[in-house]
């Protein structure tokens, strides 16, 4: 920092470590810009001197996703959000993902960061944002809290947007779980209409089968979960090398992005996996809405595991 300027357009850059897992998280949204295990990326992230692509990393909240046309009803009052993905008229990915967060602690293995959202006309509800990042043995761990500090519900939503990638394989290339049993029907903006089975479809990746020219942009839901209530989704990559994103039981749908509208090297080259509560539109719809009382927190955690 020089002149009081932090030259990275993502901010202060914090970088945890331990067990040969390393990570980045930057202040600017709160987000992850790298992690590694080995000195093996794991994360497509970007550079110290970056903008942000794609949403790389961000933190997504208060609602993930897209509504149509920003606009919301809750609580008797109808809402009106920035249109923050004009070309299609929607809201997107929430408040907090191009705000600076605060450190709160941070240990060599560990960082907190923490980001109060103050209400403002479109969403009208001041909440407490807390991050732990943490890596270890089992690789990297995202806990998560949020807490309504105002006297009356608030609407809610929650979502993390990491890109996965795997050594010396593109997109076409690698193999993908999802224990999704439906995906959502979307329109031209990309918005839900509708749901249906994905048994026997091409959009069927309850057992592991390659990518290959599939073009994806959906959300997965009726999860598949394990004994614990957690979920995950897998890449693989033909020299048997492999990446799992898992959930716990908060997170009830996972998108899956094949990067297909970025430009230049990050074309397709990885694959964004996204955890979360509600699927987009959900301020509109009420599809897994969390309501938030007043004073009350929602936990939920996530992470990242390289292995076979």
């Amino acid at each position: 920092m020089e002149n009081g300027v932090n030259p990275s357009p993502s901010g202060a850059q914090w970088s945890i470590s331990a067990d040969g897992h390393e990570a980045v998280v930057v202040e600017v949204g709160g987000g992850l810009r790298a992690y590694r295990h080995d000195e093996v990326d794991y994360l497509d992230g970007y550079e110290a001197d970056e903008i942000c692509p794609g949403s790389a990393g961000q933190v997504l909240a208060p609602w993930p996703n897209r509504i149509r046309d920003g606009a919301y009803a809750f609580g008797g009052r109808t809402l009106q959000l920035d249109l923050t993905e004009p070309a299609r008229n929607n809201a997107i990915h929430g408040l907090v993902n191009w705000v600076s967060w605060q450190l709160v602690e941070r240990t060599p293995e560990t960082i907190t960061l923490g980001y109060d959202l103050p209400p403002t006309p479109g969403y009208p509800w001041a909440l407490r944002l807390r991050t732990r990042w943490s890596v270890g043995a089992g690789g990297l761990r995202a806990e998560h809290e949020v807490t309504n500090l105002t006297d009356e519900a608030a609407p809610f939503g929650f979502s993390v947007h990491p890109y996965l990638r795997l050594p010396k394989a593109g997109v076409d290339e690698l193999s993908l779980r999802v224990p999704g049993r439906i995906r959502m029907l979307l329109d031209g903006r990309l918005l839900p209409v509708g749901a249906t089975r994905v048994t026997g479809s091409e959009y069927d990746f309850t057992e592991p089968r390659p990518i290959g020219d599939a073009v994806l942009d959906l959300a997965f839901g009726d999860i598949v979960r394990d004994g614990d209530g957690r979920s995950s989704v897998t890449l693989a990559a033909p020299d048997g090398s492999a990446v799992h994103v898992w959930a716990g039981p908060e997170f009830g749908w996972w998108q899956v992005f094949t990067g297909d509208t970025l430009t230049g090297e990050r074309h397709r080259r990885s694959v964004a996996i996204e955890p979360m509560t509600c699927p987009a539109d959900a301020f509109r719809s009420g599809k897994d809405l969390i309501v938030l009382a007043p004073g009350e927190t929602w936990r939920g955690a996530w992470g990242i595991r390289p292995g076979a």
